[in-house]
């Protein structure tokens, strides 16, 4: 009985590894966003993820949510300084999530300042 026991938890774990390795190594898609960033904070109660949005419309008509992984320590300080201002994002968006990874699928890679396109030129 202990050997079955024995078996099935640990064809549970193998199988529990062997999704995690999937969604964290198999990119469902890749590619680059840009808008205005409204909102960046490290929020939970038990585990604390970076979690923010980019307003890609008029009057924060269509949003874009993402999170970043906390080894993106540089992505991290630079989203904080880039705050209220125009960024492209860089992102790899996953299959699934954790819940000690943020709340989205959107993870963001790189991160730097953009002119905005509603920025008179003339």
């Amino acid at each position: 009985m202990k050997k079955i026991l024995f078996i099935i938890l640990g064809s549970l774990l193998a199988l529990y590894l062997i999704y995690f390795a999937f969604v964290y190594f198999v990119p469902y898609s890749e590619g680059t966003r840009a808008g205005e960033l409204i909102k960046f904070s490290h929020k939970g109660v038990v585990v604390k993820t970076w979690e923010g949005e980019i307003s890609q419309g008029i009057s924060g008509a269509q949003i874009f949510e993402f999170s970043v992984l906390d080894k993106k320590k540089e992505v991290i300080e630079k989203l904080k300084e880039y705050q209220g201002r125009y960024v492209k994002l860089t992102y790899v968006e996953r299959f699934d999530t954790f819940f000690f990874w943020g709340d989205t699928n959107y993870f963001i890679t790189a991160v730097e300042p953009e002119q905005s396109p509603h920025f008179n030129r003339n």
